[in-house]
């Protein structure tokens, strides 16, 4: 079943998120990449926020269902492309 239709719940996404770090692959966008630059942050840091991080209920946003996955300092927007992908949309940290 297509995530474009039919949304993952956030406790759903926290599994599959935690699979795709062990199992699948992630990519950052090149926003990610540039607004991680702008914010001082590593690879490692947007990986311990998916790994800990809280996930909140999906956003339909430019075509696709974005999530957002949060600690106290730096969210996270991800967006799923199959059942073992993910790209990271953008990174930030929080109350900057």
């Amino acid at each position: 079943m297509s995530d474009v239709t039919c949304p993952l719940r956030a406790g759903d996404a926290k599994k599959r998120i935690r699979f795709i770090l062990n199992e699948g692959w992630f990519r950052f966008s090149k926003h990610a990449e540039g607004e991680m630059e702008k914010d001082e942050l590593s690879p490692a840091d947007v990986e311990n926020v998916l790994r800990g991080g809280v996930v909140r209920e999906p956003e339909w946003e430019n075509g696709s269902w974005r999530y957002h996955v949060e600690t106290s300092k730096i969210r996270v927007v991800i967006a799923f492309r199959d059942e073992s992908t993910l790209v990271v949309v953008t990174a930030m940290r929080r109350n900057r």
